[in-house]
């Protein structure tokens, strides 16, 4: 008898990013931690800047943090200066820090059009790519719609996808705090959009936004019903304490992002641990009870 080749595919749908990620917040402390291997930070921790010297730092990195913080979040620029070699060793941080339980977001701001924007996509959303993440971030400023091959190939595979909204670079404000046609900021058009897209969704939604801890004042709604990545705290100067005040009653959705801060720490293990959770406790201490104890 001749049997019909298998059609089925996966009947149960992924988990949303939105989902796991509130979960890794609320058990594992409200943090993203960068790996941004750059030659200063190589110098600093005694090593060279080629691609031994990445691929101690980065292997440092992961084992000190992946199975301790909720997000770890890889420049992929720093792994690309290196060529093919960079990119296999980010493949295997990607592959390390998921095993261990921690969220990749892979920090690559993308944004292109059509077939190209889809590629993106495939890269770092196909669940067969060996750049799978757990999210990607992406840049709209060709358009939100040029984002729907990220958007959604992310539903597919149950990932994440943030979207620049109001960044912590003091340029950003050119393009950002530009009007729009009805009135509206640039960011905030984005922010709308994001939220149209997280509609209905529980407990989180899964397209979050790129918003600096250093603005002082978003002047924006940021009711999203998604994540808030705010970049910024530590060596770029905001603190913690400085959460509230940017974020209001959407604080309890921020995803603070550190890197230097942490990172020159190292190379001794239990000091990245130890500063980790000590960032961790501050950014507790700040919301007021807004995340889980952990």
């Amino acid at each position: 008898m001749i049997v019909a080749p298998s059609t089925t595919t996966r009947t149960t749908p992924p988990e949303p990013f939105g989902t796991r990620l509130r979960r890794a917040m609320d058990s594992r402390g409200p943090l993203c931690v960068g790996i941004d291997p750059h030659a200063a930070l190589l110098e600093a921790w005694g090593l060279a800047d080629d691609i031994k010297g990445l691929e101690r730092f980065t292997r440092t990195t992961v084992e000190a943090l992946a199975g301790q913080v909720a997000v770890l979040k890889p420049q992929s620029a720093f792994f690309e200066r290196f060529g093919s070699r960079g990119v296999a060793v980010l493949e295997k941080a990607v592959a390390e820090a998921r095993s261990a339980g921690a969220l990749v977001l892979m920090d690559a701001k993308r944004g292109d059009i059509g077939s190209t924007m889809g590629a993106y996509a495939a890269a770092y959303l196909d669940q067969d790519s060996p750049l799978f993440s757990d999210a990607v971030t992406v840049s709209p400023y060709l358009g939100f719609g040029s984002l729907r091959p990220a958007l959604d190939a992310a539903a597919v595979s149950g990932a994440g996808v943030f979207v620049l909204a109001l960044t912590s670079n003091p340029e950003g404000a050119e393009v950002q705090r530009a009007t729009a046609a009805d009135g509206r900021s640039l960011a905030q058009v984005m922010l709308d959009h994001i939220a149209a897209e997280n509609a209905d969704s529980a407990p989180l939604g899964s397209v979050g936004a790129v918003v600096g801890a250093t603005l002082g004042d978003a002047r924006a709604d940021l009711a999203v019903n998604g994540p808030l990545l705010a970049p910024g705290i530590g060596a770029q100067g905001a603190t913690p304490a400085d959460l509230p005040g940017v974020f209001g009653a959407a604080v309890g959705n921020v995803v603070p992002s550190v890197s230097r801060g942490i990172l020159r720490h190292g190379p001794d293990v239990t000091a990245l641990r130890d500063a980790a959770e000590r960032f961790a406790e501050d950014v507790r201490t700040a919301v007021g009870g807004a995340y889980g104890s952990g």
